[in-house]
């Protein structure tokens, strides 16, 4: 059987717990028809880039199948009717990693820095960045008149 990826967006409105159930409804309905569920990964809850249906945030889920079209089809037309699906992405694939998705090599690595504190990389420019002394600008003089036209003048 062909092998995929799938990806589905939940509403921010539903729990974690509501969404692990829903990976079970839907990997139920891929072992009825003949297929398996690999790994499933739980991205957690994350900003979108952009709104969809009043939404800003997701639940991302990742599941490998090993399915049939017909089963893969099956669910799509089963996400598309659920209300708390905004989003979902099937790919075929050659092969499905064993190691965890590059979503989940992310965080690991978010973990061990220590989140945002850590700022190792900036070197002596402090918090502002790199703009230099400035000094000091001596006295401006006086912008007098401009000389120019204004709106409306003619």
């Amino acid at each position: 059987m062909p092998l995929y990826e799938h990806v589905f967006l939940a509403r921010q409105d539903v729990s974690a717990q509501q969404v692990e159930q829903m990976v079970e409804q839907y990997k139920a309905l891929i072992v009825e028809y003949g297929g398996s569920v690999g790994k499933v990964e739980a991205w957690g809850l994350r900003t979108l880039a952009y709104r969809i249906n009043k939404n800003r945030k997701a639940h991302y889920t990742l599941m490998n199948l090993d399915a049939s079209p017909a089963a893969v089809a099956e669910m799509e037309r089963q996400m598309r009717i659920n209300e708390d699906v905004l989003r979902f992405m099937t790919l075929k694939v050659e092969a499905h990693e064993d190691e965890p998705s590059a979503m989940m090599q992310k965080r690991d690595r978010d973990d061990r820095r220590g989140g945002r504190g850590d700022r190792g990389d900036r070197g002596d420019r402090g918090d502002r960045g790199g703009r230099g002394e400035r000094g000091d600008r001596g006295d401006r003089g006086d912008r007098g008149d401009r000389g120019g036209r204004r709106f409306g003048d003619e």
